[in-house]
């Protein structure tokens, strides 16, 4: 009798148990519908039925929890909503319209998200403009390797008043991370990937020659490009201009290491010493470099790039929920590929001179792409024009640098 009546609470407490988990995984699948008005480009008219359901569904689950046959039927009608949110989000994504100050689709605009094919792959680029007439910027991404180039469009926008805006996901990156396998990614097949995509635009457009942005690793490329192909564009502009990555980085890593001391930080010091001065080499080498990177915009005042990274393509509408993770998955994966390349990169050596006229915005407090470095190398490039513009800020554009960078381009690169 004793063994009888200790034996019978326990399928009330597996009851109990299968619940909780039930109605656990039943809040955690909610997820993905929640961020669809947050994060995507899907509209009410489609993500306020499946919220409103998802919510009766866990309200029906913890109704009527000691039913045993409501919790696989909530748990699957939750899991089935969570797929078609994930479904929803990729086939819906997009790009803001371009509209009025009355809210009105503005005439001649353009604002289009837009797979192409380049060299037999299929990739990813947004257009953005106020009147297609104007003259074409191509934002080669924000970096990386690995960086897509819808991330930062809000950084473009006042720009689209004057240019006809194209950002482009390089292959591995954003929604063209699986444009062409990662072992391909070289030299050669960025700029021949790119400069498909310019005489795409160019026979587009109907223009000779357009302008040419990129950032950190993608300056990287443009001045790659510029050197191959100078008579496709009239000017190269750059922010966070790369010049020569392995004496950048060991820069980077004694001064990360000199700022942790100070700090009296000797866990995160001991770890770079750990790890030693780059170059890194081997399987998985970013998480080596993001050692001693995040210490860098620690010491710029920006957020850590850990964190960072997997945030920022959350924001962009251009982005399904599976781009999302691919942006922050085509960061990793390219740049173990790709940065090792990258070890003898030295354009004082490497470009000398460039048959295209150059502007340099540069940070006075960039410690990621060396200021010094840049400035180094403005000095002693030759080009039919060039120009450094000094910035109040750190790696790249930012909100406070956007006034400036916008002047500059609408005033003189544009008017050059």
């Amino acid at each position: 009798m004793s063994d009888g009546s200790v034996g019978r609470p326990r399928p009330r407490r597996f009851r109990a148990l299968a619940t909780t988990l039930a109605v656990c995984s039943a809040f955690a699948l909610l997820i993905p519908v929640v961020l669809l008005p947050l994060t995507t480009a899907v509209p009410p008219l489609a993500w306020v039925p499946m919220l409103a359901t998802d919510l009766a569904l866990i309200a029906w689950l913890i109704a009527r929890r000691r039913r045993r046959s409501v919790r696989p039927l909530a748990v699957a009608g939750v899991t089935l909503l969570a797929v078609v949110a994930v479904v929803a989000s990729q086939v819906l994504s997009a790009t803001p319209a371009i509209t009025s100050a009355q809210g009105h689709l503005l005439p001649g605009s353009i604002a289009r998200l837009e797979r192409v094919t380049l060299n037999g792959s299929e990739q990813w680029i947004t257009l953005r403009g106020r009147d297609t007439a104007n003259p074409v910027l191509l934002n080669l991404g924000m970096g990386g390797p690995g960086g897509g180039g819808f991330a930062t469009r809000s950084l473009f926008e006042p720009l689209e008043e004057h240019f006809t805006v194209v950002s482009w996901d390089e292959p591995g990156t954003g929604k063209s991370y699986g444009a062409v396998p990662f072992e391909q990614l070289t030299r050669d097949r960025f700029v021949s990937d790119a400069t498909a995509l310019t005489n795409l635009l160019r026979q587009r457009f109907g223009q000779e020659r357009i302008y040419l942005y990129g950032v950190s690793w993608s300056s990287i490329l443009g001045i790659w490009l510029v050197q191959a192909h100078p008579e496709l564009f009239h000017a190269f502009v750059s922010s966070g201009q790369m010049v020569n990555t392995t004496e950048n980085d060991r820069l980077g890593y004694e001064l990360a290491l000199q700022h942790l001391d100070r700090q009296g930080n000797t866990a995160a010091a001991d770890k770079l010493r750990r790890n030693g001065p780059p170059p890194y080499r081997g399987d998985n080498v970013v998480l080596r470099y993001v050692d001693y990177l995040d210490v860098l915009n620690e010491i710029m005042g920006e957020p850590r790039l850990s964190l960072l990274v997997p945030i920022v393509p959350f924001l962009a509408p251009e982005y399904g929920l599976v781009d999302k993770v691919n942006h922050t998955r085509g960061l990793i994966d390219s740049f173990n590929v790709v940065y090792p390349q990258l070890e003898h990169l030295d354009f004082v050596q490497q470009a000398p001179v460039l048959h295209v006229p150059v502007y340099f915005f540069v940070g006075r407090g960039d410690v990621n792409a060396m200021a010094s470095l840049a400035e180094e190398y403005y000095g002693m490039l030759s080009a039919p024009h060039k120009e450094l513009i000094w910035l109040d800020g750190g790696h790249g554009l930012d909100g406070s640098s956007q006034a400036q960078f916008v002047d500059v381009m609408v005033h003189r690169v544009k008017l050059a």
